[in-house]
């Protein structure tokens, strides 16, 4: 998928390098890539990240919106501002997460999406 503007196309590839770079920059923990290609209707991609602080998560929340719309890519939304527990940025074929360590233990979605494509995958396996 291509995120388009209207004088430039962002392709998945350099969307999820620029979140990337932008959480590196801003010291996010542990990130991590979900390729959900094919496997949710809304995304290509999750990226997931932690931040030590809710100051932390929302600053680097704040930051890659400014970024991303820097780079021609206008967020679809984004949740969970307030509390800053966990912050959702859907920038369409890329969506991410940051949330507070426990946060991310508790829902812990790199195994909810690891679990969920593996019994896809043997589900589809013949009996």
């Amino acid at each position: 998928m291509t995120h388009k503007t209207a004088d430039e196309t962002l392709t998945t590839d350099q969307l999820r390098d620029l979140v990337i770079s932008t959480l590196e920059d801003l010291k996010a923990i542990d990130i991590q890539q979900i390729d959900v290609t094919g496997k949710n209707p809304l995304t290509d991609l999750f990226v997931v990240a932690s931040g030590n602080s809710s100051r932390h998560v929302k600053s680097m929340a704040e930051k890659l919106i400014v970024g991303a719309k820097a780079a021609g890519c206008q967020p679809l939304g984004i949740e969970g501002e307030r509390q800053a527990e966990w912050v959702l940025v859907d920038l369409n074929d890329v969506i991410v997460h940051l949330m507070l360590p426990q946060t991310r233990a508790f829902y812990n979605l790199e195994k909810l999406w690891e679990a969920s494509s593996q019994q896809r995958s043997s589900a589809a396996q013949p009996a």
